[in-house]
């Protein structure tokens, strides 16, 4: 789980425990992004030694060569001499990341070739985010540094920007440090820090240099790379180096490597101790600090100004008030003709206020006690600060007697279960389908990795996923599952989830990561590109079960029946969908470990072109032995499910 916010702190392990026979898992290939052609420095430089107009005409041959040779392994070296004229010799040296593909390195270095091209001169460099590209008149494959040698740095500052650069500067620190080690000189790793920073990191080498010219070459781009925090990117360039770090992924999933591998022991001994050191120190400090803040709080706040703290958000605003008479009279005292609708945490209804303006009101369930009541004024403060376009905004909140009311910004368009196969039902071009699993990918990305604490939703399905009058989504019910009562919920422990969307270690072990939510938004993506529910007992057997049915399909390499049941639904794209339902099927990865996060996937959905999906396999919850010891002709899905219910209803 690592930083991230786990909900229910108070889980207990199952009293009985479902051992699912998985067959098959993949972990996530490497895509085909972009080639990132971002040109970074660009060094045309005038040599009076030598004949230019001979030593281009030798370039241009020299430059189709590299172009040619540079695909299959991203390196190439090509260098052709003259005998009448030393200095009219050329090299030509061109490299692409290691993690970027053939096609990928190709276009980069193609745009490389035509930036060098364009120099007169007989000394060129091209540097790019996904490439480099170099030609002299002189034998340069060993050097590693020059005079030009500078940090690029992004122009806006990280959010929780000292935490961003301590784990910033701590991650570059490794990869400085593994990288020389590491066979092809490459490495990238993700980092979250305190306050749940996340930083993505990369560093590479020339691989025509030596393993010192490497960590030379290194240690003075980290100085340089350095200078940039707390700016949310930087990169550093050097004739034999690159150096990059971001708060956005930049590199695809599988790219990472474990630095520890290759580090140093000396410095992990050192970094441990220090680290041991600094937390003792530390909280003798921490303590000492919050003893004399007690005190002063005791001696000069009354006890009616009494302040909440939501794990560590002491800077948070509380959501406003509402008074009770104001939301009975904005719904007509709860009118029944004015409910939106009713679910775990209790009943909604449509309100007007004074003002015209129309709100949501949820009445909550929640236990009575003390405790229930404590974790209430927490969580309440804590997403009254979650604001993001795709999540629903909560505006306040009422308390009477041990009744407790959110009002919510009212959306126009309901839900998205209803729009897809209910009441309300319409039919969305892609176009609109397409938005809302971005935007919904985007909310959830937001909770994980961007708010200053990582919310998982744990309850991701399409009735809690919104629409406003736009058909923008917008998520609900984020940070509400440790409000859940007991008796109300499917576990002892606070099980907090929906069958039909809940990962498979989530609901058979109560394990809870990030990775949950995932799982679940890759369901409520088929949804939405096929119409149906994840369940419907209503279809034909076949069909009864989409993720069986998709996967059915997927193998038949027929995937597009799913658009074919959305006979009216306009301006889709072959392509597209079928890289959206690859995506989705990444999602719902058996292991937790295998899926991609939200950030992962937002960058491949706002990446158009050029995706190389490995076939996925099997995914969870089919063919899991059930039908072969019951003599059932039941599916692996209902089979399973039937298990979950029986295990849960054991808790």
């Amino acid at each position: 789980m690592g930083n991230c916010r786990v909900v229910d702190a108070t889980a207990q392990p199952a009293d009985k425990i479902i051992r699912f026979i998985i067959l098959l898992c993949i972990a996530m290939a490497p895509i085909r992004a972009d080639p990132e052609a971002k040109l970074l420095s660009y060094q045309c430089n005038y040599d009076p030694s030598g004949n230019a107009t001979v030593f281009k005409q030798i370039l241009n041959a020299a430059l189709e060569t590299v172009v040619e040779e540079v695909a299959p392994s991203g390196f190439a070296t090509t260098d052709k001499e003259t005998p009448t004229d030393l200095a009219d010799s050329v090299y030509v040296l061109a490299q692409c990341r290691k993690d970027k593909s053939p096609a990928d390195c190709v276009d980069c270095i193609n745009f490389a070739e035509k930036q060098a091209r364009n120099c007169p001169y007989m000394s060129c460099k091209a540097y790019y985010d996904g490439c480099y590209l170099r030609y002299e008149n002189y034998n340069f494959y060993d050097k590693y540094t020059d005079a030009t040698h500078k940090p690029v740095c992004g122009q806006v500052n990280a959010a929780a920007s000292s935490s961003f650069s301590a784990t910033g500067r701590s991650l570059i620190s490794d990869l400085c440090s593994a990288t020389p080690r590491i066979n092809g000189y490459f490495a990238a790793q993700t980092r979250r820090g305190p306050s749940n920073t996340t930083i993505y990191g990369l560093a590479f080498c020339l691989r025509s240099i030596q393993r010192d010219s490497c960590e030379s070459c290194l240690s003075t781009a980290q100085e340089n790379i350095n200078t940039c925090f707390p700016r949310s990117e930087g990169r550093a360039i050097d004739a034999g180096c690159y150096l990059r770090y971001d708060s956005k992924p930049f590199y695809p999933i599988n790219a990472t490597i474990d630095l520890a591998l290759f580090l140093p022991s000396g410095k992990k001994k050192v970094s441990s101790a220090v680290w041991i050191i600094i937390g003792i120190v530390g909280g003798v400090f921490l303590l000492g600090l919050i003893t004399c803040l007690l005190v002063f709080r005791k001696k000069i706040i009354r006890p009616s100004q009494k302040q909440v703290d939501t794990e560590g958000a002491t800077e948070l605003r509380g959501p406003g008030d509402f008074d009770f008479k104001v939301l009975k009279q904005a719904t007509n005292d709860f009118d029944p003709a004015n409910k939106l609708g009713e679910g775990g945490f209790g009943e909604v209804f449509k309100g007007t206020l004074k003002s015209g303006k129309a709100v949501a009101v949820k009445k909550l369930l929640i236990g009575r006690s003390a405790r229930a009541i404590s974790e209430f004024e927490s969580e309440v403060k804590l997403i009254s600060n979650v604001h993001h376009k795709n999540l629903v905004r909560l505006l306040g909140c009422c308390r009477q007697g041990q009744e407790r009311f959110l009002v919510y910004e009212y959306m126009p368009n309901s839900s998205l279960d209803r729009i897809l196969f209910g009441e309300h039902k319409k039919t969305l071009s892609w176009k609109e389908r397409f938005n809302i699993i971005l935007g919904t990918a985007r909310g959830l990305a937001y909770l994980h990795e961007e708010f200053h604490v990582c919310i998982i939703h744990r309850d991701i399905k399409s009735s809690n996923i919104l629409l406003d009058e736009n058909f923008e989504p917008k998520i609900a019910d984020f940070g509400l599952a440790r409000l859940l009562p007991d008796d109300k919920s499917h576990l002892s422990s606070k099980f907090a989830g929906t069958l039909g969307y809940t990962a498979p270690e989530y609901a058979s072990r109560g394990q809870l990561t990030e990775k949950a939510d995932t799982y679940s938004f890759g369901l409520v993506v088929l949804e939405i590109v096929s119409g149906r529910k994840s369940i419907d007992l209503n279809q034909p057997p076949h069909m009864q079960y989409l993720l069986e049915w998709v996967w059915r399909l997927y193998e038949e390499n027929n995937v597009l029946e799913l658009v074919k049941t959305q006979e009216e639904m306009e301006g889709y794209s072959k392509e597209e969908v079928l890289r959206v339902i690859n995506l989705a099927l990444l999602c719902i990865q058996a292991s937790a470990s295998h899926r991609p996060s939200m950030s992962e996937v937002v960058t491949i959905l706002l990446t158009k072109d050029g995706i190389d999906f490995e076939k996925p396999l099997q995914p969870a919850f089919l063919d899991v032995g059930y039908k072969a010891q019951q003599g059932s002709s039941i599916s692996g899905i209902s089979a399973s499910y039937a298990l979950i219910t029986e295990s849960l209803n054991a808790r």
